[in-house]
This record gives C-alpha cells, structure tokens and sequence, in this order.
C-alpha cells in the first residue's frame, strides 16, 4: 500500500475487519455481481485554497502565536532565548520534514508498518505536482505538496511545545539535539501509528476485491485484500479516534515536556524567588493568535472544506470560549480573583481538549468539553506544582498532556450520535459510500483509553531515553551562573530588550 491519509478516525475497522468472513457470507450472493472497484481522483481547487490557508495558520500559532505565548511566561532575562529555542526549533524540523521525517511518518513501512513508515519518500522521492493523497471522501484528493506542507506544521509545533516545560534552564545546543532526535523516534512514529491508513477509495477497492475473492472461493486473493485492509498504524487498526492530534501532538509533548522537567531540574529559586510572568500583554497576544492559528489546525485537518470543517471551526469556537470561562470562575473562586493568565491558559486548554473531538463531537459536546477542561487543566496545573514540586515552567503537561487526556477519552463518548456527536466513519460496509457505525460505548471508549496509556508510555518512556542520553553526551543544563545571568545574554549575547 503506498496511499496515505490524515486520520479522522475510522475507529469501525477493527470490529468489521473481525466481522468479515460473516459478512461475506451473507452478501455471496450478490458478490457474484461485483465488479473491481474504479474511481477516479478529482482535485478540488477550493479545498487546495483552504488547505494552503489552513497551513499557514498553523505555522501562524507557532511563530509568532507559541513563542510570544511561551515568551511573555517567563522572565525579561530569557525572553529572546524561548523566541529563539521556538523559532530554531520550527526551522530545524521544517529541514527534517522534508529529508525523511514525511517518509517514516506517512509511507508504507513494510515488517513495521504498524509502527513506522519506510523510506521510499525519502528527500520527496517520487513526489511531484502530479502526486496526489486521498482525503476523506471518495473520489476526492489533495495535491502531495498540500498535504506535506500541512503535515509539516503539525510536525514543528509539537517539539516547540515541549521547550515551555524546562524553559529559562536548558541548553540551547542540547535542546536542537533532543529535537532531532525525539521527531525521528518519537513524534513521526506516533504519526503513523495514528493517522497511517490507505484512504477511502482505496478500502473501497481492497473490500471490493475482498467480497468478490470470498464469493470466488480464492483464499489467496481473500486473505491478500484482508492483509491490506489492515495495514495501517497501531493505534489506527485499534480504533482510536483523533481528529487533529490529541495524542500526536498533545499528548506526546506534554509527556515529553513533564519527563523533561523532572530530569533536568527545577530552577535555581524554585518556590523560593519570585519568577512571575514578565509581560502578559505579549502572552495574551500569543494566545490570541494561538486561538486563531487553531482553527487551521483543526477545521483544516479534515482535508475538504465542507460541512465537517464548518464542525470544526464551531467546536473549535465554543469549546475554547468554555474552556476559558470555566478556568476564569473556578480560578476566581478558588483564589479570591479572576486572571488574565488563568483565563488565556483555560483558552488553550479548551483548545487542546477538543482537539481530538473537532470533527466528531457537536457543539454542545464540545461546550461541555470545555468546561470540564478548564476546571480540570486548572486543578492539574496546581497539583502537579504544590504536590509534586514539579518545575514544569510554562505548565506544558498540566495544559497540553492532561487537556490532550480529557479530550482524547471524551472523544469516545461524545462521538455518540445520540449526544450530537458525528459518528464513527464507516467506508466498509457499503465499499465506495461513507456510512456512519453503530455506536458501542464500551468498545469506542476502550478505543480511546488504550491510544492514551500507549501514548504516554511511549513517549514517557522514549523521552526519558532520550533527555538521559543527551545529558550524558553534553549535558542538558547551563551552569547555575549562566541561568542567573539569563539565557538571553548567556546563550545568545542579546537582549529581548534594549531599553
């Protein structure tokens, strides 16, 4: 299989795939009827206009949206050093993206398909403005570069996201080795283990192939088209839903950021000196443009702009707003006042929550959604400070891991038609149409609760492999004189301001 696709789910492949031979059987006679699948791939300039807008809305939310975000959380005397640990960071991977990252994330990967892609895309090999990926209907597909692009940003932003978990103490050179090394064995790994499918026509074809096989009485030809019904990521084949990252993305970098706070230290006056905020103004702005640059993060990870993106984008709304509202009041009614940096922090956990959930919940889903993740984030990020005495810097685990957590388990549930949700997609049952599954609670939430513990033992785990290694190579951590003196003049020998 070289097709590729961005996952909206599918989360029904496990159950039908089991429920094949049954269904054949029952459909034999009218198999004897079928002819080979053909389709033909069309290319919409509409959703080649919203694709190309939705990817520089995400390279909007990392630079300027996270790193004045990120920026504005920390100290005068390290603000050019998170602007540039960022920017660097969104450069160097951009560069990997296109050598193998696109390769290992989104191809065929052969003995470890399920886990990783191959190297048969290796530098774009093969890819050219002719080349074409399958979005989520029949029939319709996206130019390669479209896809690239957009995938590419998906791929900056998340290593990004870590850097606020150990802000204003990393080294600079240790954090642009760790990046390298945890997109390559990390992030483009969980891509393809949850967004590696084949497309819509192509299932259409394989379980056309497969019912005319079964008809036929060829076991061979059966069992081929049943192998390549399956070959698709890990978490993809167990039924996990995850519209637009909530475990590649957020998930994955709040583990990361969380493992990366406890190995490398707290900061020298943690608890202890003052280390508040140096300019909300430039946090707020970050996480305005954060709030906007997300909704090509999510409406555009549906691929098309039809009615499912207009889900999105309303999901992406109200979800967000709640989220916000819900930090603000408990905030102010757990410490006497309602903040600025509580009410944006609650917006971007909003924003995180339904991540997973755009396309699936409904808009009520979603409000709800919100609101519990803003009370949820909010007592995360306060326990996790004063119960553990974790220096999670910039609050990346209590926002991004445990917000990605609610609403990759909520996603599950409020994909239920029956609470407004969309569905769960089924392209097998009527080979060539999109239906919509029946609805299991157990299995759909179990779908859910394993792609979570997977994700944060795999990142868990691999992260710590990794910061450990790069300590023992270089070390993590500048010298306490250094991070005294700030990252900004210490590792770069520039101020963020001059005044």
């Amino acid at each position: 299989m070289t097709k590729l696709m961005k996952s909206i789910g599918l989360a029904a492949l496990p159950a039908l795939l089991t429920a094949l031979p049954v269904r054949a059987q029952e459909a034999a006679a009218d198999a004897a009827a079928l002819v080979p699948y053909v389709y033909e791939k069309t290319v919409d300039k509409g959703d080649v206009a919203w694709m190309t807008v939705s990817t520089v809305l995400v390279l909007l939310m990392t630079v300027p949206g996270l790193a004045l975000f990120y920026g504005g959380l920390v100290r005068s005397k390290n603000m050019l050093s998170v602007l540039t640990q960022v920017f660097a960071t969104t450069c160097v991977v951009a560069i990997i993206w296109v050598t193998y990252g696109y390769s290992l994330a989104f191809t065929y990967g052969g003995s470890l398909d399920s886990f990783v892609g191959g190297f048969s895309k290796l530098f774009l090999a093969g890819v050219d403005p002719t080349t074409l990926v399958p979005t989520f209907s029949n029939g319709v597909w996206l130019p390669e570069y479209s896809f690239i692009a957009f995938q590419m940003t998906f791929a900056c932003i998340t290593p990004a996201l870590i850097v606020g978990a150990f802000a204003e103490r990393v080294k600079f050179s240790a954090l642009l080795v760790f990046v390298v090394l945890w997109v390559t064995f990390i992030y483009f790994p969980m891509a393809h283990m949850v967004w590696w499918w084949g497309g819509p026509d192509y299932l259409a074809e394989q379980q056309t192939l497969l019912l005319m096989a079964e008809a036929a009485g060829d076991t061979a030809a059966a069992e081929a088209a049943a192998a390549n019904l399956a070959a698709n990521g890990l978490l993809w084949n167990w039924g996990a839903l995850d519209f637009a990252g909530g475990t590649v993305v957020h998930i994955n970098a709040g583990v990361a950021g969380l493992v990366g706070a406890i190995v490398i230290g707290k900061r020298v006056g943690f608890m202890k000196d003052s280390m508040t905020p140096h300019s909300l103004t430039m946090t707020m702005i970050g996480a305005s443009l954060l709030w906007v640059g997300w909704f090509g993060f999510n409406a555009g990870s549906n691929l098309e702009a039809n009615v499912v993106t207009a889900l999105a984008v309303v999901n992406t709304f109200v979800a967000s707003a709640a989220a916000g509202a819900s930090w603000m009041f408990t905030e102010w009614a757990v410490k006497g006042k309602p903040s600025l940096l509580g009410l944006v922090s609650g917006a971007i956990a909003g924003l995180v929550a339904v991540t997973p959930a755009a396309g699936f919940a409904g808009p009520m889903g979603a409000v709800v959604l919100g609101l519990i993740a803003g009370a949820g984030c909010f007592g995360a990020v306060s326990f996790i400070r004063n119960a553990f005495k974790i220096d999670d810097s910039l609050d990346v685990f209590g926002i991004h891991g445990v917000g990605g957590i609610i609403g990759a388990l909520a996603t599950g549930i409020l994909v239920n038609p029956a609470l407004g949700g969309a569905g769960i997609p089924d392209y097998l049952s009527q080979p060539g149409s999109l239906l919509v599954a029946d609805y299991v609670f157990g299995t759909a939430l179990m779908a859910q609760v394993k792609a979570v513990v997977f994700t944060v033992l795999f990142s868990g785990i691999g992260s710590y492999i990794l910061f450990k290694l790069v300590d023992l190579v270089i070390g993590l951590r500048v010298s306490e004189e250094e991070e005294r003196e700030g990252l900004d003049v210490a590792e770069h020998g520039e101020r963020a301001y001059n005044m």
